[in-house]
């Protein structure tokens, strides 16, 4: 059984899992020059909710940017190579759609890369449809991005 905790931005577990996110996208994109637009930070994160296994130990991330006053942003989905297929991203996913609900926002959206076909595939699976490039994604080659209507 795992338990979803909403953190601080600045967590330490949940810096370390951006962190483990980060190294291995700069390893499939080949550079660590792969996102377009401004890094989510503290100060434009609505929510961060981090994944803990039944042992207590950090093995997944989410979190949510508010766009407008009806839609969020997913950033910072992440699970750890070992915990992938547990059933983990489902769940945060669901917390985030749910968080979301809450707050009033109708829409989520998402860009995630041309390079991480199991990101897309989950996605997908997960009810979210293909949309355009939207804000800072538009012209990057890198992006593909994801709204699903709750």
């Amino acid at each position: 059984m795992i338990t979803i905790e909403e953190r601080r931005w600045d967590d330490d577990a949940g810096a370390a899992l951006r962190a483990a996110q980060r190294a291995e996208l700069d390893q499939r994109y080949g550079s660590d020059d792969h996102e377009p637009g401004s890094p989510p930070s503290a100060d434009d994160i609505d929510l961060f909710l981090v994944a803990l296994d039944p042992s207590g130990h950090a093995v997944g991330c989410g979190a949510l940017r508010r766009l407008d006053k009806a839609s969020a942003e997913i950033k910072r989905m992440y699970v750890t190579p070992a915990s992938r297929g547990t059933g983990i991203a489902s769940a945060l996913l669901r917390a985030l759609e749910d968080a979301a609900a809450n707050r009033g926002w109708t829409t989520l959206r998402l860009e995630t890369g041309t390079a991480q076909p199991d990101a897309i595939r989950f996605y997908e699976r997960e009810g979210y449809r293909e949309i355009p490039l939207y804000g800072p994604y538009v012209g990057s080659t890198l992006s593909l991005c994801y709204e699903r209507t709750l």
